[in-house]
């Protein structure tokens, strides 16, 4: 969906102008409820009477987006207080009766007081309850929120191997609680702001004070602040619009889904950035190696750990290069393949119509597809779409001789590495440069891969993430951080945290020597 930014609020009325104040009668009040709601089904409007003055009472609330429970033991038993006897104060008026339900009556966390029309309507739209009094121009606005949402189940994208099970909800309360559940620190920080100007979207800053630097976090809430546009769906539309370079294909975010994995990250000086109604919570600042690793590496045994670390970067090395590597070796540089292949590579490409470079292009396109494919569709008809495509379309275009058997081995090798990526967003641009390096290899040779590398890594090393290199610790070169980059030392030699991204406390085992 687009996002269109804007200079004015829903109602029309510029931001920071005049709100419209609450009425003293309460039936203007709901008048205007009702109209700026368009009488939405929805809409519950409950009456009550006090029990001395007949002063009318009313609790409005929205039906789906209420927690029924908090609504039912909070308002409802708030509505059947009793007033104390004579002699002990009994309210005289509204204004009396409005104080009791502030101080005493209601017994409901996040009590705010409301003076105008849209803070009210923002409040009932956010699944507040609100109590209006007839009388008085104020409204009690109470947290309710609830509704129907998804339990906390199994991570679907970032399958647990060893650890938690447990994942994020689109319920921001319930995020929030699984990473405070694994941080019991009075030091976690977490500070909520609202964006969209339609959506009113919540979103919340979570970090440890004296590990986050507080310039990073300065920076972030800045520029969250000045974000102005219509919606905020997903954790998506934050990352897009904080990007500092916008053209990059690199992602400088790191997305999760996993409790344990922001915890780690949070205890690393990193920021988490949490949007309600998404289950991907936003790290940062975030650098390349962050995307390569998992929160498996640490449950892991450090030799076990650091080969799996190994192997992603050859992968990687091979996703990337793999096909232009063997189309130029094809097309320029056949004395670098030793005989005995050369030939068979030859006797295999006898019969195809098509130069090797759009060969390769036919087959990279072919399986992007069926990957898409089995991703789009329900699970049981995507793997058999994806066995279909890979086993039958593969074999049946060796035999029509449209690709050389050869190929079909570099091109399924090649996917096959791309899925050992750990961030699926990394993976994408992982596949979207594959082509244009496979390109700069079918008309240049091992030159052109050479000089498109030497573009890709400088390009890299000038982006930043939150004012952090995104080559870091290799980019500028940091000797201490290099103990858990591509190899992880045990756990007892990692006793200070990356130097970049923490602040004051840069130790991770107090007491122990330096590293």
């Amino acid at each position: 969906m687009p996002i269109r930014k804007t200079g004015s609020t829903p109602d029309g009325k510029k931001e920071g102008g005049q709100q419209p104040p609450l009425s003293a009668v309460l039936e203007e009040n709901l008048e205007q409820i009702r109209a700026r709601l368009g009488n939405s089904p929805d809409l519950v409007i409950r009456h009550y009477k006090s029990m001395i003055h007949e002063v009318q009472v009313a609790a409005i609330y929205i039906n789906a987006i209420t927690d029924k429970n908090l609504v039912d033991t909070y308002i409802e038993q708030a509505m059947k207080f009793e007033f104390p006897g004579e002699g002990v104060g009994i309210p005289a008026a509204p204004g009396d009766i409005y104080s009791y339900f502030k101080t005493k009556a209601v017994s409901i966390g996040k009590l705010k007081v409301i003076r105008d029309l849209n803070t009210l309507l923002e409040a009932l739209l956010s699944g507040d309850t609100v109590l209006l009094v007839d009388g008085i121009a104020e409204a009690l606005s109470g947290m309710t929120s609830g509704g129907e949402g998804r339990a906390v189940s199994e991570a679907a994208t970032q399958v647990s191997i060893r650890g938690s099970k447990e994942a994020f909800t689109e319920s921001l309360g319930t995020n929030i609680a699984l990473v405070r559940r694994r941080i019991k620190s009075p030091d976690l920080r977490l500070e909520t702001m609202t964006l969209g100007a339609i959506t009113r979207t919540d979103i919340s800053i979570m970090y440890i004070k004296g590990l986050a630097r507080e310039e990073a976090v300065f920076n972030l809430r800045e520029k969250l602040q000045h974000i102005e546009a219509d919606s905020i769906l997903e954790s998506g539309y934050i990352e897009q619009l904080l990007e500092e370079n916008k053209f990059s294909p690199f992602p400088t975010m790191y997305n999760t889904e996993r409790p344990d994995s922001v915890a780690g990250n949070l205890l690393e000086g990193r920021i988490a950035l949490l949007v309600d109604g998404t289950p991907f919570v936003l790290i940062l600042p975030a650098t390349f190696f962050v995307f390569m690793h998992t929160v498996e590496d640490y449950y892991q045994r450090y030799d076990v750990s650091t080969l799996i670390r190994l192997l992603r970067v050859i992968c990687l090395v091979v996703s990337l290069f793999g096909p232009a590597i063997f189309v130029a070796a094809l097309n320029f540089h056949q004395e670098m393949i030793p005989t005995p292949l050369l030939i068979n590579l030859a006797s295999q490409r006898e019969g195809v119509p098509f130069p090797t470079f759009i060969e390769a292009l036919m087959m990279e396109c072919t399986f992007e597809v069926i990957r898409e494919a089995g991703i789009r569709l329900p699970s049981p008809i995507g793997q058999t779409v994806s066995i279909i495509g890979g086993l039958v379309l593969g074999q049946a275009a060796v035999q029509a001789g449209i690709v050389s058997p050869a190929m079909v081995i570099v091109v399924s090798l090649t996917g096959i590495c791309s899925f050992t990526t750990p961030a699926f967003n990394m993976a994408l641009s992982i596949r979207f440069l594959r082509f244009g390096i496979m390109f700069t290899g079918a008309f240049m040779g091992l030159y052109g891969i050479a000089i498109a590398a030497l573009m890709l890594v400088a390009h890299m090393c000038s982006l930043r993430s939150l004012g952090v290199p995104y080559m870091s610790p290799l980019g500028p070169f940091s000797p201490g951080d290099q103990k858990d980059l591509f190899v992880r030392s045990p756990l007892h030699f990692m006793k200070t945290r990356p130097r970049l991204t923490r602040s004051k406390r840069g130790r991770r085992q107090p007491g122990a020597g330096s590293s």
